[in-house]
């Protein structure tokens, strides 16, 4: 079969509407989350990233050709596939740096709370044999 054969057969270009469509939904959503701070800025830098790459795809298809054939890649949705895979693992190593991060930070506030709480218990204890010295102190006065 001949390929330009298959195209004339298939309406492309509604397809490339809806992907239009959907690419631009993706990076309204992204920029809503980002403002209302749902999502802090310096995480979603890949995200707005990736879905104006998304968007350009859909916009201009030959893009998508260009970068199957130079990696060689036949089949030019494969090359989508491929990054797509990319897109989400460069994401989860970001969100694995993070949270390495966060991690570190929590096992460090943890270490600040113990030893916080241990000083307030010494303070306390201070202060209670301060006032059973005061007492005593009283009480002998008083006798006297």
């Amino acid at each position: 079969m001949n390929k330009e054969l298959i195209f004339n057969e298939v309406d492309t270009s509604r397809i490339q509407y809806i992907a239009i469509a959907g690419s631009v939904i993706l990076l309204l959503i992204i920029l809503e989350l980002i403002r209302s701070k749902k999502i802090k800025e310096e995480y979603s830098l890949l995200w707005l990233l990736f879905s104006i790459v998304i968007l350009l795809i859909s916009i201009f298809r030959s893009f998508l050709e260009v970068f199957s054939q130079i990696t060689g890649i036949s089949y030019a949705p494969a090359a989508l596939f491929l990054l797509l895979i990319m897109a989400v693992f460069v994401i989860l190593i970001q969100f694995s740096v993070i949270i390495s991060k966060m991690s570190e930070r929590n096992k460090k506030l943890n270490q600040e709370v113990g030893i916080l709480k241990m000083e307030l218990e010494e303070m306390k204890e201070r202060v209670e044999k301060r006032k059973e010295k005061n007492e005593k102190r009283k009480t002998k006065r008083v006798k006297r």
